[in-house]
């Protein structure tokens, strides 16, 4: 996946809005005015942060050693920063994006 194909699955989210905060360098996407997903534009291989139930960023961790990892510059029991790498699937991506945004705007 590349950054524009992220930056439309995010914003197809229901009440998604994208924004900068940080610097022109971090696309940050948030629902109800609460962060679901960063995205590092300036990093190669690309890079995201997702929010993850606490038992879900380990096992994701553990099942994708080297691409999934405790979330840079966040709280790293529910945070993970994803490496965007050919070994993970886009539906991988996608799912853990949409989990994120449902987890900040406590869709069931």
């Amino acid at each position: 996946m590349d950054v524009e194909t992220i930056r439309d699955f995010a914003l197809s989210l229901p009440g998604s809005t994208e924004d900068f905060p940080f610097g022109p360098s971090t696309l940050v996407f948030k629902v109800e005015n609460k962060i679901f997903l960063l995205l590092a534009l300036d990093e190669v291989p690309l890079r995201f942060n997702v929010k993850c139930r606490p038992d879900e960023a380990i096992e994701l961790r553990e099942n994708f050693p080297g691409i999934v990892l405790p979330g840079y510059h966040m709280n790293k029991r529910h945070w993970n920063t994803v490496v965007v790498k050919g070994s993970i699937k886009s539906s991988m991506i996608r799912r853990m994006i949409e989990n994120s945004y449902r987890l900040v705007n406590k869709v069931k």
